[in-house]
């Protein structure tokens, strides 16, 4: 596990999109843009997202994960993780959402109709490029 610089920890505090890529049952590569977070003290990206998308499905069949990531202010500041996404909870994931909804859309409450239940994705970093 390695632990994201601390230079770089400001993209999570900011209204940064990411693009994470798993594998389908196929092997081939899915990528989806998404909100990101980060537990310092866990060390783990948090990825949120909804039972049932592609995403989830695809992490709970093979755990391999790459999150790239480019800073609003600066499109040439970027930061890559390798991991793997040792854990897929609903704990916390409907507070997660609202959290996230409050740095990226400036509302107190995730707008959009859940129609399955939330889901965190927290990925272990394994290489930080």
């Amino acid at each position: 596990m390695v632990p994201i610089p601390t230079e770089y920890r400001d993209l999570f505090e900011k209204a940064t999109f990411a693009h994470v890529g798993t594998l389908t049952d196929d092997g081939f590569p899915h990528i989806t843009p998404v909100w990101i977070d980060y537990d310092a003290e866990a060390e783990r990206l948090l990825v949120n997202t909804e039972r049932g998308r592609q995403k989830e499905r695809n992490a709970r069949a093979n755990p391999a994960v790459g999150v790239s990531m480019t800073d609003p202010d600066d499109s040439y500041r970027f930061l890559s993780v390798i991991g793997e996404v040792d854990e897929l909870t609903t704990a916390g994931a409907r507070a997660h959402i609202d959290e996230l909804a409050r740095r990226y859309m400036d509302v107190e409450e995730y707008p959009n109709p859940i129609e399955t239940e939330r889901v965190l994705l927290r990925i272990r970093p394994d290489r930080v490029l």
